[in-house]
């Protein structure tokens, strides 16, 4: 359950159809349990109120950069680029990324999966993949996994 202040994050369709992702803090609890007041990044109207299950926390584990075009993951340099355009994604989530290490053009994983850059954040190593969503065939996802 959310806290007033907690840092969240809502995937949302915007006007033009295309998926949007919105950052804000939780600014009060309904009395209903399901939807949450949220005061978004740049709305300077107030609160929105959200949904409990399209709100997911800020960390760094859930921070991620969908984008259209699959070819993405086809060019050794876009791939490079996925990784400061997921950094900025981070940073407008108002992550603190203390090291982005790049791995090169990407290692590839299994299938169309590359491990793009090793990153340090909260004390902790990830490591920054891109793959293809599996529910939307022509779209990446380029997310951080813990490091093991």
């Amino acid at each position: 359950m959310f806290q007033p202040g907690d840092r969240v994050r809502w995937m949302t369709t915007g006007d033009d159809g295309l998926p949007l992702t919105r950052y804000g803090f939780v600014g009060g609890l309904n009395g209903d349990h399901s939807r949450v007041a949220v005061m978004l990044d740049g709305h300077l109207k107030g609160d929105t109120v959200i949904p409990l299950d399209e709100l997911a926390p800020v960390e760094v584990g859930t921070v991620e950069l969908r984008l259209y075009g699959a070819d993405l993951l086809d060019d050794p340099s876009l791939r490079q680029g996925l990784v400061n355009l997921w950094s900025a994604e981070a940073d407008q989530a108002g992550l603190e990324i203390s090291e982005v290490q790049c791995l090169g053009t990407g290692v590839r994983d299994v299938g169309n999966t590359f491990a793009l850059a090793e990153v340090m954040a909260v004390g902790r190593a990830w490591v920054l993949i891109a793959a293809l969503d599996q529910a939307a065939p022509d779209m990446i996802c380029v997310r951080a996994n813990p490091l093991r």
